[in-house]
């Protein structure tokens, strides 16, 4: 009982440790991201809606800080696929904006060090830019031009209006603290607990012994993070505990790369909305990068000198009482979106539609605003647990089809 009893706790000490580490800086990024979201007007896609190597840049340069998971961008991507951008910018937004965001990257530094917190966006950058261009390559139109039109970020209206300054910073905090920790919580305890459970119960000596051929280890890591669902921050604790237990740090940032780029709810959009050239150029490219990037790492750490402080947590010089707050802070917003979402039920008044690629947040208001643009709906319940969808109104049920759809979903039968 005892032993059972010093197993527990030492585990959730580990645990705790991680949450601790990461919790400042994942609340920083938070409110970046909340204030990106505020200043960024919608419309600077329009830059991007050309099929050439200019467009590709900025799609990709736009994406890196955006704290969109693989399944939050479809719906942007799909958004921007129906208004008309180029294949090969909408390639590079899908690439670069999950693999990091700027919230990520400062929780990259908190546990994974510089080398890792510059490399990291680096390898999206490049990645990105390179299956845009690849996709380029294989499309004709490269000079079309179109123009897209978005909505407010705040409200969602497209007609010429303002907000006051209070107005944004509500719909800045609601953003950051509500709405992203909500995308992004479930999958960084899930990312946190593993790093804890790999950082008490695995054996350096595995690691060593298994994955410490860094060809071999890198291909594990591609074929465990490809299918895998895990955000760019809740793939930190991960990779973090396996390096600490003897995984390269090349191999690392392989896992880094491929585990939040890719999902199968993402391989089915790109396979279904872009088609299957655009679908290989996708995988070859991450799988590419991945690798390239891997090795880079794996020889700039060498020829550094192997320092244990380019790949350990940067966090330092920050006081206990600011990490144990922060941590404490968070832990509690991620209770509380559990508990919100908990509450949301689908009333059975209207017609309900199961909506299996829905994951996150952010695909549940872009699915409510795309049906509630619909002429004769009265409300749209969603419950996030449950996939399901609730139109209420006098509608008819292939137009809410056609609209969850359009928003870059697909709706069961």
């Amino acid at each position: 009982m005892n032993l059972i009893f010093e197993v527990v706790t030492d585990l959730l000490a580990e645990i705790w440790r991680l949450i601790n580490e990461m919790s400042p800086y994942i609340l920083f990024g938070l409110l970046i991201a909340g204030l990106l979201h505020i200043t960024i007007s919608k419309k600077i896609y329009n830059s991007f809606s050309r099929n050439d190597i200019t467009s590709v840049l900025k799609a990709s340069l736009f994406g890196i800080p955006l704290p969109l998971c693989s399944c939050g961008v479809i719906p942007v991507a799909a958004l921007l696929k129906r208004e008309g951008a180029g294949r090969g910018p909408v390639m590079s937004f899908l690439v670069s904006t999950p693999t990091t965001g700027v919230d990520s990257i400062l929780a990259t530094y908190s546990l994974l060090g510089p080398l890792f917190a510059v490399m990291r966006p680096v390898a999206a950058l490049f990645t990105g830019v390179f299956a845009g261009l690849i996709t380029n390559l294989s499309q004709k139109d490269k000079e079309k031009k179109y123009n897209i039109d978005f909505s407010c970020t705040m409200c969602e209206l497209s007609s010429p209006h303002t907000h006051s300054f209070i107005e944004k910073i509500k719909k800045m905090f609601k953003y950051a603290f509500y709405d992203l920790v909500d995308d992004i919580g479930k999958w960084l305890i899930i990312g946190i607990v593993i790093g804890g459970f790999i950082g008490y119960f695995v054996p350096s000596w595995l690691i060593e012994q298994y994955l410490g051929n860094p060809v071999l280890a890198y291909f594990i890591m591609l074929a465990v993070g490809i299918p895998m669902y895990v955000c760019a921050t809740g793939s930190i604790p991960i990779a973090a505990s396996l390096i600490m237990k003897g995984l390269t740090p090349g191999a690392g940032l392989v896992f880094l790369i491929a585990g939040p780029a890719t999902n199968t709810a993402t391989l089915s959009f790109i396979g279904g909305k872009l088609g299957k050239k655009s679908l290989v150029i996708y995988l070859a490219t991450i799988v590419f990068s991945a690798v390239l990037f891997g090795i880079i790492v794996d020889w700039l750490w060498s020829l550094l000198g192997k320092d244990i402080n380019l790949i350990t947590g940067g966090m330092e010089m920050l006081p206990s009482w600011l990490k144990i707050s922060s941590s404490i802070l968070l832990i509690g917003l991620i209770l509380y979106t559990f508990l919100k979402e908990s509450g949301e039920k689908v009333e059975g008044m209207g017609r309900i539609f199961k909506v299996p690629d829905m994951e996150c947040e952010h695909c549940k208001r872009t699915i409510d605003s795309e049906i509630k643009k619909l002429d004769g709906v009265e409300n749209v319940n969603i419950n996030l647990k449950t996939k399901e969808v609730e139109v209420i109104g006098n509608i008819p049920e292939e137009k809410v089809i056609s609209a969850i759809e359009n928003a870059g979903y697909s709706v069961e039968k």
